[in-house]
């Protein structure tokens, strides 16, 4: 029968347990854990194919053909990047005056800027020739430290922040804080983006981020609601998504589509008690998805669903079902606090 027969049994175990209420907190714990150790056995990873839905379906097909430009980028960290920069978002300007979805700034882009689609211009204000620059870009850079020791990768990153000669002076990632971060950041993100190959190891902070989420049932929603004093205690439904990690001690964004990006997406059928369940009415853009609840196993969820209505247990499968995020310290942290 194998883990697969007995993470169903968790799972009817789970459900049983929502139904009547009873010792519901310690059944996920042990469930939590049991799986946790069964888990530990050197699985969990990432691949380079996109999750789906993690890019917008308008720019889906460009990251994911100018992501394999070349060996040192793929699909995944080039949508990191993007993520990183912009939100997607192709109207971007920042006051440093940086442009459009992948954030040139003019003098970068006059020199590194290419026509991606062939229409006889270069726009950085157009996806098109914006996200096809900053794969070449990319690889532009790790061609000049392709002789530097170590991850091409890594180097590469190292060289869009610090420029190739601090790579090359330093023999690999230079030793700036800034850098170093901005390496460990896109990296950690890169997981977000990309569809697992194998499981991925359970969160354990998730037995706890649902004890305070099943404390908080009854509570009445509130529309921008973060549990505070002043609003009476009461939570929208990434208010208390936010407020259960945070109880764990990992700081969550406050919107559901930056919360999908915390860590990396099990499918349905991987799903652990903890993890985090997304709804959209688009079913191909994470930047649309519009609620979020905590995973409890048996097909549940805890959520607060919307006005008018209290915290309470929620089935998953509807037609709105959008995916899963399973919450890491590292992917929290990596997330941009603007997008």
């Amino acid at each position: 029968m194998g883990e697969g027969w007995a993470m169903r049994k968790l799972w009817v175990a789970a459900g049983a347990a929502v139904a009547l209420g009873l010792g519901f907190v310690m059944l996920l714990v042990v469930g939590v854990y049991v799986v946790a150790g069964n888990l530990a056995s050197g699985m969990g990873g990432g691949a380079k194919k996109l999750a789906a839905g993690s890019v917008p379906a308008a720019y889906q097909p460009l990251v994911q053909k100018w992501g394999n430009l070349c060996p040192a980028i793929n699909p995944a960290l080039l949508a990191a990047q993007l993520y990183q920069e912009s939100g997607f978002n192709p109207k971007a300007q920042s006051a440093a005056a940086a442009q459009g979805i992948a954030q040139f700034i003019p003098g970068t882009w006059a020199t590194h800027g290419i026509d991606g689609d062939g229409d006889g211009d270069r726009d950085v204000w157009d996806p098109n020739d914006a996200i096809p620059s900053a794969a070449s870009y990319d690889c532009t850079l790790a061609s000049y430290v392709k002789d530097v020791p170590g991850n091409p990768t890594e180097n590469m990153l190292a060289s869009y922040n610090a420029g190739a000669y601090a790579v090359i002076k330093y023999q690999g990632v230079p030793p700036y804080k800034e850098t170093q971060n901005y390496v460990r950041v896109i990296t950690t993100l890169e997981k977000s983006f990309a569809a697992p190959e194998t499981r991925v190891d359970p969160s354990e902070q998730a037995a706890g981020a649902i004890a305070y989420a099943q404390k908080k049932l009854g509570t009445p929603y509130l529309w921008g609601g973060n549990g505070t004093a002043r609003q009476g205690g009461r939570f929208d439904c990434s208010g208390l998504t936010k407020a259960a990690y945070e109880s764990v001690g990992i700081e969550l964004p406050r919107v559901a589509n930056d919360q999908y990006n915390a860590g990396p997406h099990p499918s349905r059928d991987e799903l652990l008690p903890g993890d985090l369940v997304f709804f959209s009415d688009d079913l191909t853009n994470s930047r649309a998805i519009r609620h979020v609840g905590i995973y409890v196993g048996g097909g549940y969820m805890i959520d607060a669903p919307r006005p008018g209505a209290v915290i309470r247990f929620d089935p998953i499968d509807t037609p709105d079902y959008f995916g899963a995020t399973r919450v890491t310290e590292d992917g929290a942290k990596a997330l941009p606090t603007t997008v």
